[in-house]
């Protein structure tokens, strides 16, 4: 019964560990690293696409493969939704622009130096 009580599960001394990188909490490494396996997994091209599955028939542009770090994403994210003059949110690394921006936002990217398509229909 003794040894059933002394597995530590939790902990709120400054010793805990992070379960997903065995470090530290207060060095925890797990948003960067599945930051740097999202940048690994892209292939340089960005896809700008219509979706309004899931939004009750709302349409909404959403921006992926960007090859930026979070910090950076989240700022560009800002920048274009100031320039389509609507709002947005940044989920997974993907970019939601509301309403249909695909030509403007098309022609930012591209001003900006990357490698853009137009994706689905």
């Amino acid at each position: 019964m003794r040894d059933q009580l002394s597995n530590l599960v939790f902990s709120t001394e400054k010793g805990a560990l992070c379960p997903g990188c065995k470090e530290a909490l207060d060095q925890c490494r797990c948003d960067q690293l599945a930051d740097q396996q999202r940048l690994d997994s892209l292939d340089g091209v960005i896809r700008i696409r219509r979706e309004t599955s899931g939004r009750k028939g709302k349409g909404v542009t959403t921006i992926t493969g960007v090859p930026l770090a979070d910090k950076a994403l989240k700022d560009m994210a800002k920048k274009l939704k100031q320039q389509c003059g609507t709002g947005g949110s940044l989920k997974d690394g993907v970019i939601e622009i509301q309403g249909d921006h695909r030509e403007k936002l098309k022609q930012l990217l591209e001003k900006q130096g990357y490698q853009v398509k137009l994706a689905g229909g």
